[in-house]
């Protein structure tokens, strides 16, 4: 009799376990099998800057993880990251309210091409072979390949998007796609800030002729300050280290700096982050575009993909785009300026 209680007792409790492992597969199965594939990254809390309102959230569960940063509301000395402002009513602005693109944009309608020739006949610097000088007009700048056609809306000025501001800088491409969000648009992709830069023409500059490199065109080839990073990075220092390096203009400040689109400062200024598409997002999704004030490249075509989404630098800024929106019919696109 003892023998048999005993034997039910351990046949109980062998059904216990048995039926406790297969609940744990189970839902180790159905965590696996996402429907959506969803994976969330969760970053450390100082990475991220709390949307108005969220601070009672986030005091009452201080260790819960957040996903996805909201804004980026940085301060740095070069700028604050926020929602720019309706551009100044003295601003002559072709774009309306009933048009495709929102008044302080540009829409830009034409066709990329991936790969175009442009032959330098003479380069300033013959050894690195960075700033070309002169472009060959004759040399034909048709597509050698098949055209992708682009229509969207971009940034008249760098952000914050204002007439006679200085464009932000010490910028990381994160906060960079965050405040583009936070207004309501996205950064540009590499290939519509191409277009909007070289033109329907496919011109290696956005000013004069499109052949001819214009140091008083563009805020471009100023002499180059070496930076003391040791001082960059130091609290104590930033501030005038940034200050010493600085040699920005305030947005819009020469009017010969403009795009065939009507597009201000693509190149020079500040260098402008944007998402790396032409390159399959590798070896980043991030990339530089336009050369900033210093004697680097500073046409229309070259990106610079050595840098990753978190890299910030003194000469880094952005600008944004975002898509069209429906116009009524008998309202026709923006044309070139």
């Amino acid at each position: 009799m003892g023998r048999g209680r005993a034997l039910i007792r351990f046949t109980s409790l062998v059904i216990a376990i048995v039926i406790m492992v297969a609940t744990v597969s189970v839902r180790s199965h159905a965590a696996s099998t996402n429907p959506i594939g969803l994976v969330c990254a969760i970053a450390p809390a100082d990475d991220m800057a709390a949307a108005p309102g969220d601070e009672a959230d986030i005091a009452a569960d201080a260790n819960a993880p957040r996903l996805l940063p909201l804004v980026a509301a940085q301060e740095t000395a070069f700028g604050r990251f926020i929602r720019p402002s309706a551009p100044p009513l003295s601003e002559s602005l072709p774009n309306g309210d009933s048009e495709a693109c929102p008044p302080d944009t540009v829409e830009v309608d034409g066709e990329y091409c991936p790969f175009v020739d442009q032959r330098c006949l003479r380069w300033l610097d013959s050894e690195t072979k960075l700033q070309c000088a002169e472009f060959d007009k004759r040399a034909p700048t048709a597509c050698s390949s098949a055209t992708a056609h682009e229509h969207f809306c971009i940034d008249r000025y760098e952000w914050p998007n204002r007439l006679g501001d200085l464009p932000v800088s010490m910028t990381s491409w994160r906060e960079a796609k965050a405040s583009c969000e936070s207004a309501g648009k996205r950064l540009c992709s590499d290939t519509e800030w191409t277009l909007a830069c070289e033109g329907p023409d496919r011109k290696p500059y956005p000013y004069g002729d499109g052949y001819a490199r214009d140091a008083d065109a563009c805020n471009i080839d100023r002499p180059y300050i070496w930076p003391h990073n040791e001082k960059l990075i130091d609290p104590k220092t930033t501030a005038d280290e940034l200050a010493r390096l600085d040699q920005r203009e305030p947005s819009g400040s020469r009017a010969s700096c403009v795009s065939p689109y009507g597009v201000h400062d693509m190149t020079g200024n500040v260098d402008e982050w944007v998402v790396n598409v032409s390159q399959g997002g590798k070896p980043f999704a991030s990339g530089l575009k336009g050369g900033y004030w210093g004697p680097v490249r500073t046409r229309c075509r070259p990106m610079t993909t050595a840098h990753d989404e978190t890299f910030r630098y003194y000469q880094i800024g952005f600008r944004c785009c975002g898509d069209t929106r429906p116009i009524a019919l008998g309202e026709g696109p923006l044309a070139s300026q």
